[in-house]
């Protein structure tokens, strides 16, 4: 499913909104919890996951094509847990 998609559903389920209200909302969402994981805060949803992110240290790599070290600088990445629920729908299981 992608953003639109999310939107159009939303929308269909809440005939009472505007569209157009739905997607700011929607966009509202993900830029809180953009903005909350920039800061390096952990986002948890209840029932849905956990959002955070780690550090990954400084580096030595290899370019794949040429074999040769390339040095590699420490970086921050998104990290996603899912929760209890979504792990149990996923396996079958109503939770």
């Amino acid at each position: 499913m992608i953003r639109s998609e999310l939107i159009t559903k939303l929308a269909e389920e809440n005939p009472h909104l505007y569209q157009r209200d739905v997607e700011r909302i929607v966009n509202a969402i993900f830029e809180e919890i953009i903005e909350a994981m920039a800061k390096g805060n952990r986002v948890e949803l209840r029932g849905f996951g956990a959002f955070s992110v780690k550090k990954r240290d400084a580096r030595v790599g290899r370019n794949p094509r040429t074999g040769e070290s390339v040095a590699v600088e420490e970086k921050h990445v998104p990290f996603f847990k899912a929760g209890k629920l979504l792990r149990d729908r996923l396996n079958g299981h109503d939770g």
